[in-house]
């Protein structure tokens, strides 16, 4: 399992937690520190689209008005700290965020 964040953001830090106790092997990826690879982002954004990017951040608030019209692959490559937190790969799958749903899918 690996579960693709920030090493600031609280629900990372709340997920990683979490998924530790539980038993789960868990490798975290800092994505500021070790950026992810364009086929990395594409995936992600196959996935959940532009869910991927967190437009409610001060990240994505600070984009040109360039950069906000970009694909959200354009954006997330440029700034990775805009990618919406975390996402979690397991056996193949990707989820995305810290809720009700996902906390089912994996604990």
């Amino acid at each position: 399992m690996i579960l693709y964040g920030i090493s600031t953001c609280d629900t990372c830090k709340k997920a990683l937690k979490a998924l530790e106790a539980a038993g789960k092997s868990v490798t975290f990826r800092d994505v500021r520190a070790n950026p992810l690879s364009a086929a990395e982002i594409d995936r992600i954004v196959q996935e959940f689209g532009d869910r991927a990017v967190n437009k409610q951040s001060t990240t994505y608030r600070g984009f040109s008005d360039f950069l906000k019209a970009s694909e959200p692959e354009a954006q997330i490559a440029s700034q990775p700290a805009v990618m919406k937190r975390p996402v979690i790969e397991s056996g193949g799958k990707l989820y995305l965020g810290w809720d009700d749903a996902v906390q089912a899918a994996l604990l």
